[in-house]
C-alpha cells in the first residue's frame, strides 16, 4: 500500500469491517459482542517478565512496570517513545526521530541486542518495534541475569504478542496528528468453526509526519498469530510479523565552542539537505511456542523466535566545526560540517530458543515452585565499511545547501557472529504461608567470533574469538507483612556485552569482552484494593565503566554505580478517578578510572529525579465523557562525562479527552490529545554518543483519533 493512499485505504478497510459487523448483527443465531464503552483504565496485575511465566506482580521480588493493549488504546501510545511518558525509570539514550527508538532504565543504556524481547526471546532494538500486535508492554528494572542471561543492568523490555481471542474481535483505529501524521489499523480475534483453532490478525500503515519539518516518511505492519488446542493437555502457537519502516532521521545538535547550549527552535532539521533520504528498515518475526501440561502441577514449553533486521542508513549528518578544529562542537557562530553518511545493507539475524520445566511440590513442610530449562541464541550481523565523508559546512541559524560527497558503502560481509547456551534453573521455597525464598541461577556460555580488519596485503586477519562461561546466581527473599502486602529483597548479577568502540574511536567497531554486574534491591508492594497498587523499591547497581579514554580508545575502567529509589502508584482511585504516578530519585557516580575528568562525577543524560503523574477522570455529569492530564518533570542532566555543561531541567504538561458513545450497532470511542500544551522547549535527550548530541523535545502536537469495537 503506497502511503499517499493510505487514508483511502484506511476508510476503506474501515467501512469493509462496519460492513461485516452489520451482516453479523443480522444473524438472529450469533449475539451482538458486548462492548464496553468506559474507558476502564485497569492496571495489570501479572507480568511474565520478571521470571519464567505470567506471576502475579504483587509476588515478585523485582520492580517491574506493565502496560496492557487496552492502556495503550485508551492512552494513545503508539510507540515505546510514548510509553516511556509514563515511567519515570525509562528514559531516551539517542532516541533520534526517524532512527531508533533507544532507551535507559535506571541510568543505564539498554542493549540493541539483548535488552528487548518479544515473548521473552532477544530481538534487535535498532528501529521502531511495532505495538499493533502486542497485548502488554512489560518493563523490568534492574538486573535479569537469571531471566535472560545476557542484557544491560539497567533492565529490559519485553513485549508480550497478542493472541487469539474466544469471542469475535473486530476493532478499527484511525488516527490524525498535527502536521498532517495520518494512522490506521486493525484488530481481528477469534476462533474458527472448529473452535480448536484460533486467530489474530493485526495490520497497521502509518503516513509520518514528525513535528521535526521535514523528517517525514511511511510505515506499514502485518502480523498474524494462530493457535491449535490439540488436546486439553497441549497447546500450540504460532506468530509472525513484518514492519517496513522509512523515515529521514533528525541528528542532534552539539554545543556551540563545545561550551555553550544552543538557542534553537524544536522543529528544526539538520539533515535538510536536497540530497537527503530516508533511513530505510525492514523487521520480521516468526515465532512459535508447544506447551503441554503433563498434570495440574507440571507442564512443559518449548518456544522460539527468528528475528530478521535490515537497514539502509542514509544521512546529512552535522558534526564539529573544521574552521575553529572543534571534534565535537559546532562554532560559535552556528557554523556545522556536513557528512554525507552512507551504510547499505546493515543486516541481523537473532534465533533464540528456549524449554522450559515448571512444576509444583512439596517436601515435608516446604512447597516448592521450580523451573528448569536450557535456552539458546545465535546472531549474525553484517555489514559493510561505510562511506562518511565531509561535503560542506551549513548553519544552525542560516542552512546552506551543500553538494554531497560522492561514494557509497563497500560490499556487505559477516562482521560479528554470537553464540549462547544456557542451563538455569529457580526454585520458589515456601518456608512458611508468608515467607517465600527465591533461589535460582544460569550458567551462560558466551562465543563471539569478531572482524578484526585487514592486513597490509588486504587479506582478511583471523577473527578475534570469545569462549567463556559465566555463573549468574540469583536469590530473593519475600514475606507477606499482609495478604495484599509483600516485602522483598534480593540480590542478583547480571551479565552483558562489551560495548562497541564508536566512530572515531581508535578501535571503532570492536566489542570490549563481556563482564558481570551487580544489583542489591528491597522493595515493598501493596495491592491496596483490587484496581489500585503501590509499590517503593530501593536499588544499588554496580558494573565497569565504559568510555573513550585520551587517547581516543574505548575502554572499560573504574566503576559505574547508580542508587535509586522508584516509587509507583497505579490504578483506580475512585469509580470515577484513574491515576498513575512513577517517580525515580538516581545517584550515579563514576570512580576508579584515575581520571579527575571523571571519577566523582554523574553520569551523562541521568537526571537526579525524574517522574510521571498521570490522572483520567469519567465526569459523572456525561456517561462516557473522560478528560486527563499527564505532567512530566526531569530534573537537570549533564551534556559530558566531566560535568562541565548541563542542560536544564523541564516540565510537560500533556492533555487528553475521550468520548464513548454507540453509532447505531458499532461501540465508538472517540479520542484527542494536546502534547506539551504550553509549547515549552525542553532537551529531552542529552545523548553522549558521537560526542555527545542534545535533541530538543516535540513543540506543541494536536491528536485526535476514533476506535470502532464492531
Amino acid at each position: 500500500m503506497s502511503t499517499p493512499n493510505f487514508a483511502v485505504s484506511a476508510i476503506a478497510l474501515a467501512v469493509l469491517q462496519m460492513t461485516s459487523g452489520a451482516v453479523r448483527a443480522e444473524d438472529p443465531d450469533q449475539a451482538m459482542q458486548e462492548v464496553v464503552v468506559n474507558g476502564v483504565k485497569v492496571r495489570a496485575a501479572s507480568a511474565s517478565v520478571a521470571g519464567f511465566g505470567s506471576a502475579p506482580l504483587l509476588e515478585t521480588p523485582a520492580s517491574v512496570s506493565v502496560l496492557t493493549s487496552q492502556q495503550m488504546l485508551d492512552l494513545q501510545i503508539r510507540s515505546t517513545t510514548d510509553a516511556a511518558k509514563f515511567d519515570a525509570s525509562l528514559s531516551d539514550s539517542y532516541n533520534a526521530v526517524g532512527y531508533a527508538e533507544q532507551f535507559s532504565i535506571r541510568g543505564f543504556k539498554l542493549d540493541n541486542e539483548s535488552s528487548y524481547r518479544k515473548d521473552g526471546m532477544a530481538i534487535t532494538g535498532d528501529t521502531q518495534i511495532p505495538l499493533e500486535n502486542k497485548e502488554r508492554l512489560e518493563v523490568l528494572k534492574g538486573l535479569s541475569g537469571l531471566q535472560a542471561g545476557v542484557s544491560a543492568p539497567g533492565g529490559i523490555v519485553n513485549y508480550v504478542t497478542k493472541r487469539p481471542t474466544d469471542t469475535p474481535l473486530r476493532t478499527v483505529v484511525l488516527e490524525e496528528r498535527e502536521r498532517g501524521n495520518l494512522y490506521g489499523a486493525v484488530d481481528l480475534g477469534g476462533r474458527f468453526d472448529n473452535t480448536d483453532f484460533g486467530y489474530r490478525i493485526n495490520a497497521a500503515a502509518e503516513r509520518l509526519r514528525s513535528y521535526i519539518k521535514g523528517a517525514d516518511g511511511n510505515r506499514k505492519f502485518v502480523s498474524a498469530a494462530f493457535d491449535w488446542r490439540i488436546s486439553p493437555q497441549a497447546l500450540l502457537q504460532i506468530d509472525a510479523d513484518y514492519q517496513r519502516k522509512s523515515q529521514v532521521t533528525a541528528p542532534g545538535y552539539q554545543l556551540l565552542n563545545n561550551a555553550t547550549l544552543p538557542n534553537v527552535p524544536a522543529d528544526q532539521l539538520l539533515n535538510d539537505q536536497p540530497w537527503s533520504r530516508p533511513v530505510e528498515t525492514t523487521s520480521s518475526n516468526v515465532g512459535a511456542r508447544f506447551e503441554y501440561k503433563f498434570s495440574p502441577e507440571w507442564n512443559a514449553t518449548i518456544s522460539a523466535n527468528q528475528h530478521n533486521f535490515k537497514r539502509d542508513d542514509y544521512t546529512a549528518f552535522p558534526y564539529g566545526c573544521g574552521a575553529q578544529d572543534l571534534y565535537p562542537g559546532f562554532c560559535g557562530n552556528g557554523d556545522y560540517d556536513v557528512y554525507n553518511y552512507i551504510s547499505l545493507g546493515e543486516k541481523k539475524s537473532p534465533l533464540t530458543a528456549q524449554a522450559l520445566l515448571q512444576g509444583r511440590f512439596a517436601t515435608g513442610a516446604l512447597t516448592h515452585e521450580f523451573t528448569g530449562g536450557a535456552s539458546f541464541f545465535k546472531n549474525s550481523e553484517k555489514w559493510g565499511d561505510y562511506l562518511y565523508d565531509l561535503s560542506g559546512t551549513s548553519n544552525i541559524y542560516h542552512p546552506v545547501v551543500v553538494a554531497p560527497a560522492s561514494g557509497s558503502s563497500g560490499a556487505v560481509s559477516e562482521r560479528r557472529r554470537d553464540n549462547e547456551r544456557a542451563l538455569f534453573a529457580q526454585d520458589i521455597l515456601g518456608l512458611t504461608e508468608q515467607l517465600k525464598l527465591h533461589a535460582g541461577a544460569r550458567y551462560v556460555k558466551l562465543k563471539r567470533d569478531e572482524y578484526v580488519g585487514l592486513d597490509d596485503d588486504g587479506a582478511v586477519l583471523p577473527y578475534a574469538h570469545t569462549d567463556i562461561g559465566f555463573w549468574l546466581p540469583n536469590v530473593a527473599l519475600v514475606y507477606k507483612v499482609r495478604p495484599n502486602v509483600s516485602t522483598y529483597v534480593s540480590y542478583s548479577q547480571g551479565l552483558e556485552h562489551g560495548g562497541v568502540a564508536p566512530m572515531g574511536t581508535a578501535n571503532e567497531h570492536r566489542a570490549l569482552d563481556p563482564s558481570k554486574s551487580k544489583q542489591v534491591e528491597v522493595g515493598i508492594k501493596a495491592d491496596i484494593r483490587q484496581d489500585l497498587s503501590a509499590s517503593v523499591s530501593l536499588f544499588q547497581i554496580r558494573k565497569g565503566l565504559e568510555y573513550t579514554d585520551a587517547a581516543k580508545t574505548y575502554v572499560r575502567n573504574g566503576e559505574a554505580q547508580n542508587r535509586g529509589l522508584e516509587m509507583a502508584l497505579a490504578g483506580r482511585a475512585t469509580r470515577e478517578l484513574t491515576v498513575g504516578v512513577s517517580a525515580t530519585a538516581l545517584n550515579t557516580q563514576q570512580s576508579g578510572t584515575g581520571s579527575a575528568d571523571l571519577d566523582g562525577k554523574r553520569v551523562t543524560d541521568v537526571a537526579a529525579f525524574k517522574s510521571s503523574v498521570y490522572a483520567d477522570y469519567a465526569l459523572p455529569q456525561v456517561q462516557g465523557l473522560s478528560v486527563g492530564a499527564n505532567w512530566q518533570y526531569s530534573g537537570k542532566k549533564a551534556f559530558d562525562a566531566a560535568n562541565t555543561v548541563f542542560v536544564p531541567s523541564y516540565h510537560v504538561v500533556n492533555l487528553t479527552a475521550s468520548y464513548a458513545t454507540r453509532l447505531g450497532n458499532v461501540g465508538t470511542t472517540f479520542r484527542a490529545g494536546i502534547d506539551n500544551a504550553f509549547d515549552k522547549f525542553y532537551w529531552r535527550d542529552v545523548t553522549p554518543d558521537l560526542g555527545g548530541y542534545l535533541m530538543p523535545g516535540a513543540s506543541r502536537t494536536f491528536r485526535v483519533s476514533a476506535t470502532f469495537d464492531l
